[in-house]
């Protein structure tokens, strides 16, 4: 116990409040999604490990900014979901890119700008090639690129509870899911 307080003490001292070892976390559950080793950029150029998202209940999509037909519906699902839920404070919006070439830190935060994203709730990311088609077989989202540069992917909207299950899924795009509306709201703690 000692040593556990001397090393915290340590940890606020520096500064650093990550610098604490994996074996002084709690453990995650075995389905969580947050158990892959993925590291997401976001539309600040903040890198950061996946697993960093845990504690706060999630919506997760997957999209590229130069999309001009699904992925915008894809977004604005994920608005209207959140404000159909009561906008509930303690839920994040998270979109990842399955573009990571063109998806950089700028076509990320001129995407959240264009669509007037909320960035206290709203996460746009990028992760490596390899991070990218793990996490998208972690999710279940489908995709390929087209000789166009253009990709033909599946659409879903996936609800994480706060240490990363999934609790909730949704193919339901261009106007909300009642079913999942009330499980992010159950979720979340939100009040119609």
């Amino acid at each position: 116990m000692k040593r556990f307080a001397l090393l915290l003490l340590g940890t606020l001292l520096s500064g650093n409040a990550l610098a604490a070892p994996a074996s002084l976390a709690p453990t995650l559950p075995g389905d969580s999604v947050y158990q892959l080793a993925a590291t997401l950029t976001d539309q600040d150029g903040h890198a950061a490990p996946w697993a960093a998202r845990r504690g706060t209940p999630q919506i997760v999509s997957m999209f590229y900014s130069s999309c001009t037909m699904v992925c915008p519906m894809i977004i604005d699902t994920m608005k209207a979901t959140r404000h159909a839920a009561g906008d509930p404070p303690a839920l994040g919006l998270l979109a990842i890119s399955f573009d990571p070439a063109r998806d950089n830190i700028d076509a990320l935060r001129r995407y959240a700008a264009a669509h007037r994203l909320d960035l206290r709730w709203w996460t746009l990311a990028h992760a490596t090639p390899g991070d990218t088609r793990s996490i998208a077989a972690l999710l279940g989202v489908q995709y390929r690129p087209l000789p166009d540069g253009d990709f033909n992917h599946s659409s879903v909207l996936l609800l994480l509870d706060a240490d990363g299950r999934i609790v909730a899924r949704s193919t339901i795009i261009g106007r909300t899911d009642p079913a999942f509306v009330t499980a992010v709201r159950q979720l979340a703690g939100a009040h119609p």
